[in-house]
């Protein structure tokens, strides 16, 4: 079968890193770290994993990342090479091992990514996933199954760049007949934003600035309307059509990322703005609570000097190596800065649910609303296009990129 792989190659990623933001057709051409390769299809490790059929598989911000070596080298160690990508995927059920019950083959399903213990057949589990906290499982270069984070980053289990991929039994999350694959493929970012949004406990009284208007952004916004949260949120967006998307998701005030971006938002929350000697200007009042949906150097830098006195910052977006970040704001104010990864098991209403659980149920009342954000569609042989698409939103007026594996 043809897959999309990346394969690990020093001299080929230190030249796209340093010569890709000016020849950025480097970032797919045969001297990058990506291509499309013919490989085997993935055979289930053990009796308790599954084989699905992709049907539509998202390019993230992330894949993004690793294709332009623009992101932080962190994760590196766990990896495993070569590894097809995608891990946004809504698929069909194959095969089925013998030891998976409840399941039948043709069914629709996503995949919930992260490989932790369980997944990785390791008992005890560790203390991360004993507590819930399974994307940040402390085994993850163990198991079963060769290192990494997630499923589209492990050379074993196949990505959704693909025809085929592999997943464990608890990973895999029944599609409802009444949801597209459109919107079921949106899954695993709502989550993420669903996350972000639920581990910031919103006070009712809470004012909320969302920086960046792209997938996650804009999916931070419908993930607070879903929960029933009422705040007033103000977002930072790039682009004419982000601006209408995050007003039709329920955001209250647009934002320009331009020159006026200070100005205007002292005006909407009645901050001070002083100018210093040497910098950007320093704000007293703000919002309450900050989502940085980029994590640029920008956009953190911003997001401290935007919250309040006690507020806190939930760094949503995946940083590269930011430089240039004034943290006198974090010990001034004191400020809480949150770290915000992936999903795990949440408190909501009382009671413990997999926010993927959760995230399906929201999905289902929202129904085709989050439908506008699904943007070109493409197939593997034109993933080329796809990558180039994926990182020029803006000009092409979209939010989610996908690549249709249907015949």
């Amino acid at each position: 079968m043809r897959a999309i792989q990346y394969i690990k190659n020093v001299p080929r990623y230190l030249m796209v890193r340093l010569l890709g933001k000016r020849w950025n057709w480097l970032y797919t051409s045969g001297a990058s770290c990506i291509r499309l390769a013919e490989i085997d299809e993935p055979q289930l490790p053990t009796p308790d994993w599954v084989k699905i059929k992709t049907r539509l598989s998202g390019i993230c911000g992330s894949d993004l990342a690793t294709i332009t070596a623009k992101g932080s080298p962190y994760f590196s160690p766990f990896t495993s090479c070569p590894f097809v990508l995608g891990h946004e995927v809504v698929g069909e059920i194959a095969e089925l091992g013998e030891g998976v019950e409840g399941y039948m083959a043709g069914e629709r399903v996503v995949v919930e990514p992260v490989l932790s213990c369980e997944i990785r057949g390791i008992e005890p589990e560790c203390y991360q996933c004993r507590n819930g906290h399974f994307a940040n499982c402390e085994n993850i270069t163990q198991g079963n199954i060769s290192a990494g984070i997630q499923t589209g980053y492990c050379r074993d289990t196949g990505g959704g760049w693909s025809p085929y991929l592999l997943a464990h039994k608890n990973q895999i999350h029944r599609v409802p007949e009444n949801l597209s694959d459109e919107i079921a493929v949106l899954l695993e970012p709502f989550a993420c934003a669903l996350h972000g949004v639920l581990k910031a406990n919103l006070k009712d009284t809470d004012e909320v600035l969302i920086i960046g208007a792209g997938t996650v952004g804009l999916l931070t916004v419908a993930a607070i309307r879903a929960i029933g949260k009422s705040n007033r949120i103000l977002i930072v967006a790039k682009y004419p059509h982000q601006r209408q998307l995050a007003r039709a998701l329920g955001a209250n005030e647009i934002l320009s990322s331009d020159k006026s971006l200070y100005t205007h938002f002292c005006h909407l929350t009645g901050a001070e703005s002083y100018q210093p000697e040497l910098g950007k200007p320093v704000l007293l009042g703000g919002v309450d609570v900050t989502f940085d949906c980029v994590a640029s150097a920008t956009t953190i830098d911003d997001a401290l000097r935007f919250t309040r006195a006690q507020g806190r910052v939930m760094l949503v977006g995946m940083p590269a190596i930011p430089k240039n970040i004034d943290w006198t704001s974090v010990w001034y104010k004191e400020l809480q800065v949150n770290g915000v990864y992936t999903y795990g098991v949440e408190n909501y209403a009382g009671e413990a649910i997999r926010t993927f659980t959760l995230g399906i149920q929201l999905l289902e009342q929202m129904g085709d609303r989050l439908s506008p954000l699904i943007g070109e569609k493409f197939t593997l042989q034109d993933y080329r296009q796809a990558i180039q698409a994926g990182m020029s939103t803006g000009r092409s007026g979209t939010v989610k990129t996908l690549f249709d594996l249907q015949p």
